[in-house]
């Protein structure tokens, strides 16, 4: 409303009370640098008839995907790859070297697509196409310097401030509206700000589990009761029956377009079906934990930084210690955790162990896993020059804000908002982010690191600028992360059964990216509880599905008599 204003009074008149309408006369005032005037998601495009040119654009943060591809003289693009697939002129190719990326960090990065000749535009770029010519610009970097010369006490009323704002300009909608109530710190503090904004009870909506290890209803009650919200939840089961796990794998698939291995995208898929039974638009928490060092590795990095001048074979000592006390804990998972990021933190410099805490799959594991034609295959390429590209990019001088640049450039939007926005879209929910509005990252990444966090506490400012609002026992508990219990699960019958007969079939097999005695290594281990293998288990499962899905002309299954699942693939492939 307000661009629309500004454009008003230069002239412009509109026949429209679109937000759509506001760009186009946006792009004609300005040009491509129109994007640096709009504030929240967006992905465009837009044909300028006179110039004979297309402009491709991506919101700062990358919160809304788009796709391109050229071929010869033409330019393909959408907001899902698999509208370029089915538009024919591409063939529906594997890029290895993405799928080598993929074994590493969870998510095919950056410009990088799990199809060959496909890209993404990267978050905070346009592109300009003309004469058959493409040229990509950055518009806009998050910057942690200069730091902001500013007391706790003045940090918080800021802080307060500034995400108050971002909430109220999300709250505008003509449709019902609601939250996604998590229990945890950055769920609950933006339910607290929209409480207060709105004139009645927000609509509040929360999924857990019936493992308490996994299961945050309880706290997102506690907020929902503080905030007298209307609050729902709904507990999410384990499929007993194969079909309907099959059947949540395929849909999966279909909706992620590439390999996407976190499976907490279950749980996110779950919440927005039920949310949109009641709400059209849902507020939620992403961003406050690479906003504010919220994550355990986060800590850990700043423990590494701060050991790194004790010489490396006293370190790596150290490490090995630290992995031989990760095997004796007796089965406390949080322990063992913290044990085996720090162990893997001190054998090298902080920043080659942040690489090796966020590895899904070490190089070592790699190499057993990988066949020889995968890895001929992959080439030369190395899926730590991605995360040292994005060290050398980071427009900081402390350890913990370059990883948190980092998280930004990487894991945000390529996992965290990816999965809120793929499962949203599939439940046609619209999902908004205050914590990831531009101006306010701006603002949190020049707030000095050690307002953040310190050896022994995380998202220091948050907490302190949300305390007295939100109960004590929400800013203190211990974080959780939005986990899917698949440990517990893939011990059960149907799971097993469903992990050795995707993964073990003749088609995967023959395939020829895994070694099949190591897949079937990596399922017995943690069926027989001799290793947690939930998560690198559900990355290759995921990419199974994927090749299937999007990659195989014959959708048949290796569930012969499972006619439900073929019929469901093949209305997610047409």
């Amino acid at each position: 409303m307000e661009l629309r204003a500004d454009l008003e009074h230069c002239g412009h008149r509109f026949r429209s009370d679109t937000d759509t309408e506001v760009i186009v006369h946006l792009y004609e005032e300005y040009g491509p640098r129109c994007v640096e005037r709009l504030r929240g998601m967006f992905a465009f495009a837009i044909w300028d008839e006179p110039k004979r040119t297309l402009m491709l654009a991506r919101d700062r943060a990358g919160k809304k995907p788009l796709y391109y591809a050229i071929d010869g003289d033409q330019l393909l693009f959408g907001s899902e790859a698999k509208a370029i697939v089915a538009h024919g002129a591409i063939s529906p190719e594997p890029d290895y070297r993405a799928l080598n990326y993929y074994l590493t960090y969870g998510y095919v990065p950056g410009e990088h697509c799990g199809f060959k000749q496909i890209r993404k535009l990267p978050p905070a770029h346009y592109l300009i196409y003309q004469n058959g010519n493409a040229e990509l610009t950055r518009y806009w970097r998050l910057s942690y310097l200069p730091k902001l010369k500013i007391s706790e006490r003045e940090a918080c009323e800021e802080l307060r401030r500034r995400l108050r704002e971002a909430v109220k300009m999300r709250m505008v909608a003509d449709v019902p509206l609601g939250a996604f109530l998590s229990g945890g710190v950055d769920s609950s503090a933006i339910v607290a700000l929209m409480s207060e904004l709105s004139s009645r009870p927000v609509k509040t909506f929360s999924i857990g589990f019936r493992q308490r290890d996994y299961d945050e209803t309880r706290w997102a009650r506690m907020v929902a009761e503080k905030f007298h919200t209307e609050h729902h939840e709904f507990i999410v089961e384990p499929q007993d029956d194969p079909q309907d796990a099959a059947q949540l794998l395929s849909t999966l698939a279909h909706h992620y377009d590439e390999p996407y291995a976190d499976s907490s995208a279950i749980a996110t898929y779950y919440l927005s079906k039920l949310t949109r039974e009641h709400v059209t638009v849902a507020l939620n928490g992403d961003g406050g934990d690479e906003n504010f060092a919220g994550y355990k590795r986060h800590s850990v990095t700043a423990m590494a930084n701060y050991l790194e001048p004790i010489p490396p074979s006293i370190r790596k000592l150290m490490g090995a210690a630290m992995s031989r006390g990760y095997s004796m804990t007796g089965g406390n998972r949080r322990i063992a955790g913290r044990l085996r990021m720090l162990g893997d933190a001190m054998n090298g410099s902080w920043r080659t162990g942040y690489g090796r805490m966020i590895a899904w799959f070490s190089e070592a594991e790699k190499a057993r896993l990988c066949s020889p034609e995968f890895a001929a295959a992959v080439g030369d390429s190395r899926a730590e020059e991605i995360l040292e590209r994005a060290y050398e990019d980071a427009a900081a001088d402390d350890a913990i804000d370059q990883t948190l640049s980092v998280d930004v450039s990487l894991y945000l939007p390529e996992d965290c908002l990816v999965k809120v926005d793929r499962a949203s879209m599939a439940a046609s929910l619209e999902a908004r982010s205050p914590l990831v509005d531009h101006e306010f990252m701006e603002f949190a990444a020049q707030l000095p690191a050690r307002f953040k966090l310190n050896l022994y506490d995380r998202k220091l400012i948050f907490k302190k600028a949300f305390r007295g609002i939100l109960p004590d026992a929400i800013l203190k508990r211990p974080k959780m992360g939005f986990g899917v219990p698949l440990d517990y699960w893939f011990r059960g019958a149907t799971w097993i059964e469903i992990l050795r007969d995707v993964l073990l079939s003749r088609r995967a097999t023959e395939r020829g990216y895994f070694r099949r005695a190591e897949v079937a290594r990596l399922i017995d281990d943690h069926v027989a509880g001799k290793a947690d293998r939930h998560n690198q288990l559900w990355m290759l499962l995921m990419l199974e599905m994927w090749h299937r899905t999007f990659i195989e002309r014959d959708l048949a299954t290796d569930y012969s008599s499972n006619s439900h699942l073929a019929a469901t693939q093949n209305r997610a492939s047409a």
